[in-house]
């Protein structure tokens, strides 16, 4: 299992939506709150955002592979935390 980040930052539209889409995939899927994850606010850690290379948020990775960037979807979602479980 790799530990899945996801870069964000408060205020914005599609983080909203991705911590949403989230929430729904958990419930459905509880062995992938297994996951080690964690959400990264680029503009209070940036030290931790500019070692990663990404234009958009919010991004996934898994490990230091990056899964999913930008407007989320539920596939992308899902095969984020997917990439992490099966590590």
């Amino acid at each position: 299992m790799k530990e899945l980040k996801m870069f964000m930052f408060e205020g914005c539209p599609h983080c909203k939506r991705a911590k949403e889409m989230i929430s729904e995939l958990l419930a459905g899927h509880p062995e992938y709150k297994e996951v080690p994850f964690v959400m990264i606010d680029e503009k209070k850690e940036p030290a931790v955002a500019d070692k990663y290379d990404y234009y958009y948020v919010p991004t996934f990775f898994a490990g230091d592979e990056k899964i999913a960037e930008g407007v989320p979807t539920k596939e992308g979602v899902e095969k984020a935390f997917r990439a992490a479980y099966n590590g």
